[in-house]
């Protein structure tokens, strides 16, 4: 019962993350029509941006650990908030009349550059780096199973994140302004709605969740590196298409699903073929998600045509 609490847990911890980066696809592609293929490399700066933050707390003397995870946080929101903003004003608005393959092309290239320019210019940035552990560490014991206080913390925060997100979409009068975008910009324009900051401010919304995710996966495993955001990103688009892409609670969805196809395929390849390890996890999710996109095209979630965001 232990190890099927921790596999559940680990699920749930996975799932979170993928959701949230699910979720900025969902934004990206509700307001635009656009696959920003640079996303997952948007959450790797957000993390260095962090882990930056971190070590420039401790450079000056100031060795709390709420004033540091804080400090994370923060410099990981506005430096991710600012690129995603800058990304969709100076690359992705002016491909809007390009072909979607260019405005594809041209973020997946940005990635690479984002990428690279992590591993080039930041010190020893093509080897992992020990990402701070600033979460209290007890643990409650539930029979057999032991739950640490600072995976729930970040379970907790990651919930509430996306939960913060929804609420904005779907109860603010920016969320209303960002719906009647996604619905139908030409209209929107007509009825006053700024649509250019719209766009800016979904795509910074959408870069922010991805920082958040790509500090949880800091905390989570304590450790980062500049390809994080590679398999971070395939993982949430996967999730976003798998779900529905345009719906976010498809996004949601789609994050827990593709979770627990990787837990069961931790937990079930080996028993079942003793000769693969379970690092073959994501070879069995990914092939489960292709199945499920070639049985149901649309997602488990279809597109409302009245509402995509």
């Amino acid at each position: 019962m232990s190890i099927l609490g921790q596999y559940i847990f680990n699920g749930l911890m996975l799932g979170v993350m993928y959701a949230m980066v699910a979720v900025g696809f969902t934004l990206f592609f509700g307001v635009l029509d656009v696959i920003k293929f640079s996303h997952g490399d948007t959450l790797m700066v957000g993390a260095f941006a962090g882990l930056a933050a971190s070590i420039g707390i401790l450079q000056l003397g100031i060795g709390s650990p709420a004033i540091q995870l804080a400090a994370i946080i923060l410099c990981a929101l506005c430096v991710t908030a600012l690129l995603g903003a800058a990304i969709a004003k100076y690359l992705i608005l002016p491909l809007r009349s390009a072909p979607p393959l260019n405005t594809l092309l041209a973020t997946l290239m940005l990635g690479t550059v984002l990428r690279e320019a992590i591993r080039l210019f930041y010190p020893d940035g093509s080897n992992p780096k020990p990402f701070p552990a600033l979460l209290p560490t007890t643990s409650l014991e539930l029979g057999s199973f032991s739950l640490r206080a600072d995976n729930m913390i970040l379970l907790i925060a990651g919930i509430a994140s996306i939960a913060g997100v929804h609420f904005l979409i779907t109860r603010t009068r920016l969320g209303m302004a960002i719906r009647a975008v996604a619905q139908d910009s030409e209209t929107a324009r007509l009825m006053g709605i700024n649509f250019e900051a719209v766009v800016l401010i979904t795509f910074a919304l959408g870069s922010g969740m991805a920082a958040l995710a790509g500090v949880m996966n800091g905390l989570y495993y304590n450790e980062i590196n500049f390809n994080i955001g590679l398999l971070m990103g395939v993982i949430g688009f996967a999730a976003a298409i798998l779900g529905g892409l345009g719906n976010i609670y498809g996004a949601i969805l789609g994050g827990f699903l593709f979770a627990a196809l990787q837990v069961l395929g931790s937990a079930a390849l080996p028993a079942l073929i003793p000769n693969i390890p379970s690092a073959y996890k994501d070879v069995f999710a990914f092939a489960v998600v292709i199945i499920l996109m070639a049985w149901k095209p649309t997602g488990l979630i279809a597109e409302k045509s009245s509402e995509r965001v």
